[in-house]
Parts: C-alpha cells; structure tokens; sequence
C-alpha cells in the first residue's frame, strides 16, 4: 500500500475530485479525514470507506473560517496524531465575467479557493514542521493556464493557487515539506453539472463543443484525476516540489 499509517486531510472531500481521491487514498492505507462544507456528503463518503475496511472520519469545515480550518487540523491530530498529506481541493464555482463580478463573487471565490487554501496550510504546516516532514498537494486547474470565457473570477483564483504552491514550495522545503500542483482538465463532477446548467448546457452538450481541444478528445472521470494527487502526495514523489502537474487529456498541449 502507498500510503500505508499515513494520515491525510482532504477538503472539499464530499463530492468529484476530492471524493474519489479520499477513496483512492483510503484504499491505499491511508486514515482519511473528509471535510467539507457539506457535512452529510462528508459523512457518507467516510461511512464508504470505512464499509470497505478502510479508516476515515469527517468533518463539517468552511476553509474560509479560518477557525473551522484550525479546528480541521486539530481534528486529524486529536484522532491520529499526526498529519502527513494535506490536499487543498475545496473551491468555489462562482464564476463571472468582469464587467459582472461583484465584491460579493470575489470575496465568495477568493476566501474558498485562496484563503482557504493559506487557512489550511498554516495550521497543518505547523504540525508537520514539528513531525520534520510533510506533503501539501493544491489543486489548481488547466483555467489557471489558459482562460476560460465568462469564468474570469474562478480563472483568477486558480492562477493564484498554482504560485502560491510554488511559493509555499520555496518557504517550506527546509522543513522537509514538499508541495506541488495538480490542475485537472475538465472534469465530469457534480460541481462541473451545475457550472454548465447555468449556460443552458449538459455536459454532454459542453463535452461536444470543448473536448475536442484536448488530444484525448473527451472530458476527464474524477478517477482519473486522484491517481495524480495520490503520486504526488505520496513519498513516490519525494524529489517533486513545487511542480505544476497537467492532468488535462491534452487541453493545454
């Protein structure tokens, strides 16, 4: 097992990406804290592990409180005295064009995606720098790299987290703490459905008109995104840090 008596946190666990890479990680030995804002979401995907013989709790956290993202951290310590891996995946979808965005839009993208991610990192890295050791994993996006219409706020926060990983990268690894970029290409998550519903569009219907970019010529299964957080997160990959790892079936070739 990869990540066999090793201990992670993973936020926006409940649903798409982070659910799948909570159950991946469990499967691979990890004991896996879900948390998310949806808290019976995080139950059930935890309650999915542990019926399958794995160890995992959950938690109810808003990243953008940064007292629920201490509280997180204390959770995971409290229960396993330790934290290895850390994977920033919660995000807000609010997604505006300029001339629409509202201080509202920004504060609601800004203190998910960013804040909650520096919320995050701050009190798990605290623990790691006194464990000597430890692995953060951001997930950003291929909207971080090349712009997608009408997502301006959305593209925003994502070009943010892939430098901040690359600054936290050059402050952290003295303390033995690596921390890299994984950005998924379009993904087939609920979060995803309900980004597209707002466009009078499936996903069917987007998959038509934006898969053909990508070489691989289709959208991405959440499945396929956590084997990259798992490989990165993992000690497989303890010579990586500050990466951008590109999981987009082409998209950005």
């Amino acid at each position: 097992m990869r990540l066999k008596d090793k201990v992670a946190i993973i936020t926006g666990g409940a649903k798409g990406i982070g659910r799948a890479t909570c159950l991946l990680f469990a499967r691979e030995g990890c004991r896996v804290l879900v948390a998310d804002i949806d808290g019976p979401g995080a139950v059930m995907v935890a309650k999915e592990i542990t019926d399958a013989g794995g160890v995992a709790d959950s938690i109810t956290t808003d990243v953008a409180d940064e007292e629920q993202a201490k509280n997180m951290v204390s959770r995971a310590v409290k229960l396993w005295q330790q934290i290895d891996i850390l994977v920033n995946n919660a995000v807000s979808f609010r997604h505006r064009r300029v001339e629409d965005a509202t201080r509202e839009d920004w504060d609601k993208v800004l203190s998910v995606g960013v804040m909650g991610t520096s919320f995050c990192s701050k009190y798990a890295v605290a623990v790691m720098k006194k464990q000597g050791y430890g692995s953060i994993v951001n997930v950003g996006s291929i909207n971080a790299i090349v712009a997608m219409p009408d997502w301006m706020t959305y593209n925003a926060t994502k070009a943010a987290i892939v430098n901040m990983s690359r600054s936290m990268a050059l402050d952290l690894g003295p303390f033995q703490i690596r921390v890299n970029c994984v950005c998924p290409g379009i993904t087939r998550t609920p979060a995803l459905e309900a980004a597209v519903a707002e466009l009078k569009m499936s996903v069917e219907d987007a998959e038509k008109v934006f898969a053909p970019r990508c070489i691989i010529k289709r959208f991405a299964r959440a499945e396929e995104i956590a084997p990259a957080i798992l490989f990165v997160a993992s000690d497989e990959a303890s010579y990586m840090t500050g990466a951008t790892v590109m999981v987009d079936g082409g998209f950005t070739s």
